[in-house]
């Protein structure tokens, strides 16, 4: 089981936008082969960032709106929202320190 929530098109306002802590969003799809390999970073970023960063994950074939409202083409997509605006995002996949340092940087 993942250490990121799940969060859909419905629940996206009150527990992405409404935050009063950052949210990281993992934008995915089972089929996507990048996604699967981020997949353990986005857990392990969850489990040591949980007290400062709410990690989330959307999956996009399942949820449409919100991937569209945020012009996400590709994925892997890492969005960075605080306080309902996106501060920073990652598109593909890259190594777990990469990735951590780009989300840590922008906190």
């Amino acid at each position: 089981m993942s250490a990121a929530a799940d969060v859909t098109d419905s629940n996206w306002d009150s527990i992405v936008l409404k935050s009063k802590t950052p949210v990281l969003v993992d934008f995915w799809a089972e089929w996507c082969g990048p996604c699967r390999a981020m997949s353990p970073f986005v857990d392990k970023l969850a489990q040591e960032l949980g007290d400062k960063l709410k990690v989330v994950k959307l999956n996009t074939q399942d949820n449409m709106e919100v991937p569209a409202r945020y012009g996400v083409s590709s994925i892997p997509t890492f969005l960075l929202i605080k306080d309902g605006q996106v501060k920073h995002t990652i598109v593909g996949a890259q190594p777990y320190d990469q990735f951590k340092k780009a989300v840590t940087a922008k906190l």
